[in-house]
């Protein structure tokens, strides 16, 4: 079962130049407490792994590249080159979290069941953006509302959301 982890601004934006355009420390812990969850798997793009500071522990990553020659030499890394070869996650009763990016969500959206979103209240710059959906499509089944503190200066929500 594949779900979706992401935190997306008011105007649809995930990215600006291969980063998180914002600093959101409770987003970054709700990230890390639902990914080292359960499977401790996430599926992403070449561009999103290599954003990354580094490969993440306690977490196994699954990169989806285009490149047949592209090559990680770590064990908590594995390569796959075509939607196919992601069939056994999307199966799979157990949870798989996709973190990005926009190629891979839109991708994926088709057999994603759950989202965990982190909603931004701020029109933020950016070149990447989540795919548009239909929220009639999608039940909330968790929603908690942050604040603005001295660490987190933007208002956000974290949402929740399985497929009818």
């Amino acid at each position: 079962m594949l779900s979706f982890v992401v935190a997306i601004s008011n105007n649809n934006v995930i990215g600006l130049d291969n980063k998180i355009p914002w600093y959101l420390p409770d987003d970054l812990k709700k990230f890390k407490e639902i990914t080292t969850g359960k499977t401790k798997t996430m599926i992403m793009g070449r561009k999103t792994f290599e954003s990354l500071p580094q490969i993440l522990p306690d977490r196994h990553h699954v990169v989806l590249t285009r490149d047949k020659n592209y090559k990680v030499d770590d064990n908590r890394v594995t390569i796959v080159n075509n939607e196919e070869d992601l069939k056994k996650y999307i199966k799979d009763e157990k949870e798989y979290f996709v973190i990005g990016g926009e190629e891979i969500f839109s991708l994926l959206f088709p057999y994603t069941n759950k989202m965990y979103i982190t909603e931004i209240d701020a029109d933020i710059q950016g070149d990447t953006f989540f795919p548009k959906y239909d929220e009639k499509d999608w039940k909330v089944i968790e929603l908690k509302k942050c604040k603005i503190d001295e660490d987190n200066k933007y208002e956000h929500l974290f949402k929740t959301l399985e497929r009818k």
